[in-house]
């Protein structure tokens, strides 16, 4: 049987998806919506909490509660890997059509902003490990982020790793005026002999912190996902490591595994 508080954010969550409740609208203050409900103020509270971590609704101090704008949603599959490895030696006009945030959002170019930070950094210890290499070997970090034109906080956070001394054998992996890059790093390793042979994605789930709070333009309560991504080389060699933010309240992981068929006996 379904608690008290769940109950009461399905009716709301009802409302929203029906259009009777639409995004700007206020909802009741929580002794009015205790008395509609028939239940206590706590309990509305903690309706409230789920549908804020959900992002249907948003809490404006001193003000009320509202129904929030939707979101754009993305659904970030794992064969996103293989299509941009395909793409990765088609022609140049080809790859500036589309890339890996239009498939994963179902938007053009034209509607979405990039911006890229590049940096030259020392591994630490917990990046060395991951590329195998000595403590302190230079590398190129990249923040990426990508913002839909209508909305005021990116996709995602992404940064990024490379190892200087094997990009920079393309001098412009080291420039991020060429950003975004038609084909993204697995046409940058191209450029440099490098075939990737396989991805490795760990998630994990986490609060965010107070930057990732504001920057994502997230509500209390909505937690993130966080993918350490880590792109192997056909040689075993690990070439790039990214560690890629996703809030909670708008995203969809999808795993699908081909499993291997029996032989007909």
């Amino acid at each position: 049987m379904a608690a008290k508080y769940e109950r009461v954010a399905e009716n709301i969550r009802h409302q929203i998806k029906t259009g009777r409740l639409s995004a700007g609208d206020q909802l009741p203050p929580e002794t009015t919506l205790a008395g509609d409900h028939k239940v206590s103020v706590s309990v509305i509270r903690q309706a409230m909490g789920v549908l804020r971590a959900e992002g249907l609704i948003e809490s404006q101090h001193g003000i009320g509660t509202f129904v929030r704008a939707p979101r754009q949603k993305v659904r970030r599959e794992s064969a996103r890997h293989q299509w941009e490895k395909d793409r990765a030696r088609t022609a140049e006009a080809e790859r500036r059509t589309t890339g890996a945030t239009e498939r994963d959002t179902g938007l053009s170019i034209d509607d979405l902003e990039f911006s890229a930070n590049y940096q030259i950094v020392k591994a630490d210890k917990r990046i060395a490990s991951i590329f195998d290499i000595p403590t302190g070997t230079k590398l190129l970090r990249r923040e990426y982020r990508t913002q839909l034109r209508a909305e005021g906080s990116p996709l995602n956070l992404s940064t990024s790793y490379l190892v200087h001394d094997i990009v920079s054998e393309n001098p412009k992996l080291l420039d991020a005026k060429n950003e975004p890059w038609p084909g993204g790093t697995q046409h940058q390793l191209y450029t440099i002999g490098i075939e990737v042979d396989k991805i490795i994605e760990s998630v994990t789930t986490r609060p965010p912190n107070t930057n990732e709070m504001e920057e994502l333009d997230l509500s209390p309560g909505v937690a993130v996902f966080v993918v350490h991504k880590q792109t192997i080389d056909t040689s075993g060699r690990t070439v790039e490591y990214s560690d890629v933010i996703l809030p909670g309240d708008r995203t969809e992981l999808v795993f699908e595994t081909k499993l291997t068929r029996w032989d007909k006996r």
